[in-house]
């Protein structure tokens, strides 16, 4: 990684303005799953033993530019001051004279939360004099939040543009393992492809195919996958407009693309809804594909058993209910059993492995779904890019 991270800079005696990905699920005023809290504390840790005082903003959910207050960093403040075993002051907003000399008035060790940065319009549209209120609160800042590098906002493009900005640990994690499996990947190299769309993906099918030796789609994807091929496949979700990419794909993949042999299908969108087993060929009328069938996963066990790298973007199946999440979780198995670098794209993908109890079997666990499919793309990132070069 050619950025500068938090180790190359001197932070004792500093004000940094820390961007972390604190989006986490909230119920009844309490976070219900603090992974993307711990991923950032290697590097809260390391700022505050080297002396700085921190400001940490984050956005939460999609308040749509107003404030909504079941949508306050509170409870988040909360949980990162248990895991820091310290106190996180929790200001009220992100930006204005009373933020700013609470900023001034930080010692050494001390951690401020500021105020949910997506109730101000001015966030998302990168405004740039937004961006000089939040970085007058600091004199460096650091992004540590990879979930959010592929928007170019204030919080993490403009504020670049005023202080010293280098990556934080979990940042020049993200940016190895993902750049290892894209940039320099040791063969064979296999990646997985899942989740509803194909659309939203064909720019990474295009990347992966140019790089990767064998490439395996499951999902709702795969559907249109087989209507290009001429399947009929009930009322399985289909994406229409991208048939003919997805035939376009499949003749010019030379046989790499790796679809699944049978499926399970049923005869309603319902975890109990009556349910068989097929070829992706042989699917009837009012009946819909799911999940990957076992088959399938035999031959996915196949193509992966001597891989020495894997990374996977997506469930294949409807992962949200029981009955249709068992491929998703027997390839999660498959891959906890490989020695190889497996890495592991983000959103569902990752919360399977997590579901799993298999994520500490996995080389790295993204905590960036759009971001990462993004870079898998080939895409530069607004908030990497922006970051001070080595």
């Amino acid at each position: 990684m050619n950025k500068k991270t938090i180790r190359d800079i001197d932070v004792h005696g500093q004000r940094v303005l820390v961007r972390v990905d604190f989006n986490v699920p909230l119920k009844d005023g309490a976070v219900t799953d603090d992974t993307r809290i711990r991923a950032a504390l290697p590097t809260l840790n390391y700022l505050l033993e080297h002396g700085a005082a921190l400001i940490l903003c984050s956005h939460l959910g999609r308040p749509k530019k107003k404030v909504v207050p079941e949508l306050r960093m509170d409870p988040v403040a909360r949980r990162l001051a248990e895991l820091l075993g310290r106190p996180v002051k929790k200001l009220d907003d992100c930006v204005g004279s009373e933020v700013e000399a609470a900023a001034r008035a930080a010692k050494p060790g001390d951690v401020i939360m500021l105020e949910n940065t997506r109730f101000h319009a001015e966030e998302e549209a990168n405004d740039l004099e937004f961006a000089r209120q939040l970085s007058a609160l600091a004199e460096v800042y650091v992004n540590d939040a990879f979930g959010t590098a592929h928007r170019a906002h204030a919080s993490t493009e403009g504020v670049t543009h005023y202080l010293p900005s280098v990556a934080g640990f979990l940042m020049e994690k993200e940016l190895e393992f993902l750049g290892r499996a894209t940039e320099n990947p040791e063969h064979p190299y296999v990646a997985i492809l899942g989740g509803a769309k194909i659309s939203d993906k064909i720019g990474v099918i295009e990347n992966l195919l140019k790089k990767c030796d064998r490439l395996l789609v499951g999902g709702g994807m795969a559907n249109t996958f087989f209507k290009g091929m001429g399947f009929e496949v009930g009322d399985s979700l289909v994406e229409e407009e991208a048939v003919p990419t997805a035939k376009s794909l499949l003749d010019n993949a030379a046989g790499r693309i790796v679809l699944p042999v049978d499926v399970v299908i049923a005869d309603a969108f319902d975890n109990n809804a009556n349910t068989r087993v097929v070829a992706p060929n042989d699917v009837p009328a009012g009946w819909r594909i799911l999940d990957v069938g076992p088959k399938t996963v035999s031959t996915f066990e196949s193509v992966l058993s001597g891989a020495k790298t894997v990374i996977w973007n997506g469930p294949l199946g409807v992962f949200e209910m029981p009955n249709f999440a068992k491929g998703t979780l027997a390839v999660a198995q498959l891959l906890a059993r490989l020695d190889a670098v497996t890495v592991i794209g983000g959103g569902d993908s990752a919360a399977a492995v997590e579901q799993a109890g298999l994520a500490d079997k996995m080389t790295h666990v993204s905590t960036g779904g759009g971001a990462s499919l993004e870079f898998l793309e080939g895409k530069v990132l607004p908030g990497v890019a922006a970051l001070a070069d080595k």
